[in-house]
């Protein structure tokens, strides 16, 4: 009785409802359809399966929406033979490093704006990056804010992220 009752129980962990399998097939597919949104040149990089990566760049080529979505359902059954972790966590640290570039981005157009502003945001910065170009940036500067002040074409503004940029590297501040 009581291995009829431990096999009744194995069938039961194994069971999966048809809700649950069509979760984790969509699921699937959803992270083809990520694949579909990279260049060549990244798919490259992540080692997927020939025939995977024939079939991401076979629907990148596509204009047909009902071959669109045929395509999509064949990545995906594609995406159930594999290892998906590999790619999970690549497009994961992906999605990271452009978070952090689009910061680091952020933090120089706040830069740009506060030196702008404010003079005294001038001698912070200098104090911070001794190293950079005191007489451009205070060219530009004062430059930027003659162009806001005669609503004229934003050239040095656009100079002065150019100059942060090159002067200030990406590395994380924490």
């Amino acid at each position: 009785m009581k291995h009829n009752s431990d096999s009744q129980s194995d069938m039961t962990e194994e069971w999966v409802s048809k809700t649950q399998m069509k979760k984790q097939m969509n699921d699937l597919q959803a992270l083809g359809m990520e694949l579909t949104r990279l260049s060549s040149d990244t798919l490259k990089k992540i080692d997927l399966p020939e025939d995977l990566f024939e079939a991401v760049l076979t629907y990148q080529k596509i204009t047909s929406n009902s071959a669109l979505k045929r395509q999509a359902q064949y990545i995906g059954r594609l995406m159930r033979e594999i290892d998906t972790a590999p790619i999970s966590r690549y497009l994961s640290r992906l999605k990271g490093e452009n978070n952090a570039h689009n910061a680091y981005l952020q933090r120089l157009e706040n830069l740009r704006l506060t030196l702008i502003a404010d003079d005294q945001a001038l001698t912070e910065l200098i104090t911070q990056y001794p190293h950079i170009d005191i007489n451009s940036l205070r060219t530009l500067i004062r430059n930027a804010r003659k162009e806001q002040a005669e609503n004229k074409p934003p050239k040095a503004f656009r100079a002065l992220f150019q100059l942060l940029k090159v002067e200030i590297s990406e590395e994380p501040s924490f």
